[in-house]
């Protein structure tokens, strides 16, 4: 209990802490009282929502057809279902539960004795999402001279986003390569002190995805779609709210490298430091964008994804005692000891 209560601490403070100074630092600069009296581009906002959407839903399709390479019965319609809920759980911290913990609970429920496979699905789902945001930021770096537009950190950053891809590049290899240690690998595994019956299962139930490469492939395409949108969704807040914006070719750098602290437990905070950060470095043609209004375009992304969400709330309360038991289940598993099954 007194572990699960410091964990929500942990979870609820960090990102109120991170938002006061953003908040704090961006009054000084009037960012919130210039945007208020100024003038917005709504159809603009509008789109956005739609590109943003389209991304969430891509997402959802995407792991729907991860699931279905495993053979589990699931339709269309549930991985919409919960894959909103889910979502929803990724931008609050109900129950100190993440959204990917939850998916894959539901999806447990909903075929039991299949757990492993649906760890491995939403595990998979995760890696190749995460991965292919490099890439693009990598593709977009390059393609764009980012790295020569900012200061010797922002080169340190675009270097490392270089580095992250090559080193995914070669884990995706590893993971879709076949076992030349002829199982000594996933034994080894298995030898881990608490989770290694998990792991040993999890390792055999992502062997599955190596023989069907076309899947997996189909998902890499997908994630490119998905993380152009959500670029896109972006530019375009940005552009409906500051006459002068980054153009969109930079926001392929800016939203995936933003996008990428998503991997940290925080709820918020991460995403709008980097973002007001990056936003500082980058010409617009009437000057980078001052401090403060980084931050202003963040939140107003937030603001879509919340309203995206609120449809996996309208879920979220119509199925409240299940989910309720899945949080309840997923706790234990979050702050005791891993299931076998």
């Amino acid at each position: 209990m007194v572990k699960r209560t410091a964990l929500l601490a942990v979870k609820v403070g960090v990102p109120i802490a991170i938002l006061a100074y953003l908040f704090w630092d961006a009054q000084k600069d009037d960012a919130f009282t210039t945007l208020a009296h100024q003038s917005k581009n709504w159809p603009l906002l509008g789109l956005s929502l739609v590109f943003s959407g389209t991304a969430v839903l891509l997402t959802l399709i995407r792991w729907y057809y991860l699931v279905r390479a495993l053979e589990i019965p699931f339709t269309l319609k549930d991985a919409l279902r919960i894959g909103l809920v889910g979502y929803l759980f990724n931008l609050a911290p109900m129950g100190v539960v993440g959204g990917d913990l939850l998916k894959a609970y539901l999806l447990a429920l909903s075929c039991p004795g299949r757990r492993t496979q649906a760890v491995a699905s939403v595990f998979v789902d995760r890696v190749i999402g995460l991965y292919l945001l490099f890439v693009v930021a990598s593709a977009a770096i390059l393609l764009t001279g980012f790295a020569d537009f900012g200061n010797e950190l922002v080169r340190t950053i675009c270097t490392a986003t270089h580095a992250i891809t090559i080193a995914g590049t070669v884990a995706m290899i590893a993971l879709m390569a076949p076992d030349l240690s002829g199982g000594a690998s996933t034994r080894l595994l298995a030898k881990t002190p608490v989770v290694g019956g998990l792991l040993e299962k999890v390792a055999e139930a992502v062997a599955m995805y190596r023989r069907r490469w076309p899947v997996v492939l189909a998902s890499a395409l997908m994630s490119v779609a998905v993380h152009s949108f959500f670029s896109i969704g972006v530019y375009l807040i940005c552009a409906a709210l500051y006459e002068h914006a980054p153009s969109l070719a930079m926001h392929f750098v800016i939203s995936p490298l933003g996008a990428a602290t998503g991997v940290l437990p925080i709820v918020a905070g991460p995403f709008e430091i980097v973002l007001n950060f990056l936003y500082t470095q980058v010409p617009t043609g009437g000057g980078a964008i001052a401090s403060g209004q980084g931050l202003v375009v963040a939140l107003s992304y937030r603001i879509v994804t919340v309203v995206i969400a609120a449809i996996g709330y309208v879920y979220y309360l119509a199925n409240r005692a299940e989910v309720a038991k899945v949080i309840h289940e997923a706790e234990r598993y979050e702050t005791g000891p891993r299931p076998q099954g």
